[in-house]
């Protein structure tokens, strides 16, 4: 989902209601679909925002593609959302039969509360080559079973202001690695005064962005912790090159980000696509001074794309009517035609994979000098580097923040920044050191 409507990648506070809920309230009995239900009744789905808003317009049509059934979409917005969710799998009741859950925070509820959420594959898993592989990953148990769906996918990608890298005298096409961008930033900073990229560092969003393109969480398959990796060290010290350099406008939280974007303080955005919503609804007056191509790569053969939020549906155990929950989201998610719709109409980038080959993603976007853009984020999609998230996300995200902020702003060195960072997980969660 976009980034301005649904906020992703901060602390997870929610969660907190997670520790020790494992233990209380009554564990719900497993729930077996069975695909070929005939389906009949009524179905609660509990979303927010634009999110909901494509929902209720799908159950609409699920409805009168199957007489007998109704669907209430409810938007139960995002400050919310979590806190019921969390009470009501403590407690065993009070949910409804479809829930949206951002990726980042499944595995929490995945972990903490295993029965507590449908097991999907019976109805989807004959499906899985057709999903984005990092979605379908992160939202599945250890054994495998896929407890919530993929629905949208965060995919990476450089955006560029065209008119300072042609004032530099720089191909954007030139780009393969990151030594390049860097090497492309001073040419343009000498050029027209302007930095080549604003982050907040101090959230550490764009650490662990960098980190994942190079396949890596903060914890590895194991669950041991793996940022004092040289791939971390890689990571934090490009993040502090640049600062080093001149080349990095630190500002703060979402606002300062758009805001820098608006006053055009910086040449590149490394950001997900739903960084297109968001010029369009904040910057239309910069229409035509944009493009997009992929993130350079840690060397010439890696990867070039990266993930920045996204969620999927779950079905909870207490589910009233699970087989007709189950049917709407492979109704809604596991269809090209509606799928699409959800992009064109609510601007949700699908993380179904043949929506990705719709004609729709091939059309020129005026805002971005006629490229046909989305088009680049389809191909990448599937490209996504897999991580592991654990319950610990939140607390070690946290953690790791302030390792940024110690040696990007303030000098530290990064691989000991990491290894203070790593050493102060473990004490947290009890966790090992990745060897």
């Amino acid at each position: 989902m976009k980034r301005n409507i649904l906020p992703l990648a901060v602390p997870i506070a929610a969660l907190a209601l997670l520790s020790g809920c494992a233990m209380g309230g009554s564990a719900p009995a497993a729930v077996t679909l069975d695909p070929d239900a005939e389906l009949s009744g009524e179905i609660t789905v509990w979303s927010w925002d634009v999110a909901a808003t494509a929902l209720d317009r799908l159950g609409a049509q699920f409805e009168s593609d199957h007489p007998g059934t109704t669907v209430n979409v409810v938007d139960v917005g995002y400050d919310n959302a979590y806190d019921k969710l969390s009470v009501g799998l403590q407690a065993g009741s009070g949910l409804p039969d479809v829930v949206t859950i951002e990726t980042d925070r499944a595995p929490g509820y995945i972990n903490e509360f295993p029965t507590g959420l449908v097991d999907l594959t019976p109805v989807l898993g004959d499906a899985e080559a057709d999903f984005d592989p990092f979605k379908w990953s992160a939202q599945s148990d250890a054994d495998g079973a896929l407890k919530v769906a993929p629905w949208d996918s965060g995919t990476v990608g450089l955006f560029f202001r065209t008119d300072y890298f042609e004032e530099a005298g720089v191909d954007p096409a030139s780009i393969e690695t990151w030594d390049d961008l860097l090497a492309a930033g001073e040419t343009i900073k000498q050029a027209t005064g302007h930095t080549l990229l604003s982050l907040d560092v101090a959230s550490g969003g764009a650490f662990q962005l960098l980190l994942q393109q190079q396949g890596q969480g903060l914890f590895d398959a194991s669950g041991d912790i793996t940022i004092t990796s040289p791939e971390a060290v890689e990571a934090l010290t490009l993040l502090q090159t640049m600062n080093e350099r001149g080349l990095l406008k630190n500002v703060k939280g979402w606002d300062g980000r758009v805001t820098s974007a608006k006053d055009g303080d910086s040449a590149v955005t490394p950001e997900a696509v739903w960084w297109i919503g968001t010029l369009l609804g904040d910057a239309p007056e910069l229409s035509g001074r944009y493009g997009v191509t992929e993130l350079p790569g840690f060397d010439a053969d890696g990867a070039r794309t990266s993930n920045s939020g996204g969620s999927g549906l779950a079905v909870p155990a207490q589910a009233k009517n699970p087989d007709l929950a189950a049917a709407f989201v492979e109704y809604a998610l596991a269809d090209t035609e509606n799928q699409v719709s959800m992009m064109a109409n609510e601007g949700l980038f699908p993380s179904y994979l043949p929506a990705l080959a719709d004609p729709y993603f091939q059309e020129p976007q005026e805002y971005f000098g006629g490229e046909p853009v989305y088009e680049l984020f389809a191909e990448q999609t599937a490209n996504i580097p897999p991580i592991t998230f654990t319950t610990d996300n939140a607390e070690a995200s946290d953690i790791v923040a302030n390792a940024v902020v110690a040696a990007v702003l303030n000098g530290a060195d990064p691989a000991t920044a990491l290894q203070d960072a790593a050493e102060q997980i473990a004490t947290a969660t009890g966790r090992e050191i990745a060897e």
